[in-house]
């Protein structure tokens, strides 16, 4: 069975984008996986948010932790967001080896100041300089075991300096040693002009709901101007938040989730699917209830 860093780095040669949902537990990165999605990504946003923090407040024990649970639930390759790197190039080595020991198939590292600032949420981005930022990718490159281990370099300069300097960011980290770009466009025409200026693959983020008027697109479009990959950032949470807020609503009012009997019992069958629970009962039949 090949090794996730190696067909992420086959899927990041082949033609096609690659397509990259937000799972911030083991059951959302199941689900995914079973509808038929080839790779994820642990978001920073969703983790903090599933943990009741904000993204900059996550430990790297905390993401090492989320990412072994992770990628023992699926078979697929799964990107780390490893913000900021979690310090100087020396911590960046450290986040860069543990996260491939938990099985990560590729990193992507921001940047901005470190520790991270809550403010980031409000677009009040405050960012090292690119020499910092080569630096932390020089060694990121170094550090990694296995060579088809992907590090992806995002830059958020394109909101405070413009699409010019994100740009040439952009170009340093691959020069640097980054195997993919990511960027976060503020317009559309931006959105376009990205692939062709930056020499690395791109990244995009979708981010529904975002609150800085970013672009959105489908993954065709995005395909057609010319991405590599493309994550959406925070649908599986602002989802599941709402859908459980509105299930406790009606709990509280009357006792009763207001769901089709029916269809919960079908819920549940694809849920209990979905975690194996049927090869489980198998087991327990052929060893301890058989002997019983």
């Amino acid at each position: 069975m090949k090794r996730m860093t190696t067909v992420f780095r086959e899927m990041l040669q082949a033609p096609g984008i690659i397509h990259a949902p937000i799972a911030h537990d083991p059951l959302t990165a199941r689900i995914a996986e079973s509808v038929g999605f080839r790779c994820l990504d642990i978001g920073g946003y969703a983790l903090g948010a599933s943990s009741c923090v904000p993204e900059p407040l996550l430990s790297l024990e905390e993401v090492v932790m989320a990412t072994r649970r992770i990628t023992a639930a699926v078979s697929v390759p799964v990107m780390v967001d490893g913000g900021a790197g979690y310090g100087s190039p020396l911590h960046v080595i450290r986040t860069v080896r543990e996260l491939e020991r938990a099985g990560a198939a590729a990193v992507h590292i921001e940047d901005q100041v470190y520790p991270k600032r809550a403010h980031y949420h409000k677009g009040i981005e405050h960012l090292i300089s690119g020499e910092e930022m080569c630096e932390k990718i020089r060694y990121a490159s170094r550090a990694r075991r296995d060579p088809d281990f992907v590090i992806a370099a995002r830059t958020d300069a394109l909101r405070t300096d413009g699409f010019g300097e994100a740009v040439h960011r952009a170009n340093l980290y691959a020069e640097a040693g980054a195997d993919m770009v990511m960027l976060f466009p503020n317009t559309a025409e931006e959105a376009r002009q990205a692939p062709a200026a930056v020499s690395a693959p791109l990244i995009f983020v979708n981010s529904e709901g975002n609150r800085l008027g970013r672009p959105i697109f489908p993954i065709g479009d995005l395909e057609a101007m010319g991405y590599k990959m493309v994550n959406d950032a925070i649908s599986a949470i602002t989802t599941m938040f709402k859908s459980v807020k509105d299930l406790f609503v009606r709990l509280k009012e009357t006792g009763r989730t207001g769901m089709d009997q029916t269809l919960f019992t079908r819920v549940r069958k694809e849920l209990e699917d979905t975690i194996g629970l049927e090869e489980y009962y198998r087991i327990e039949e052929q060893t301890v209830e058989h002997r019983e």
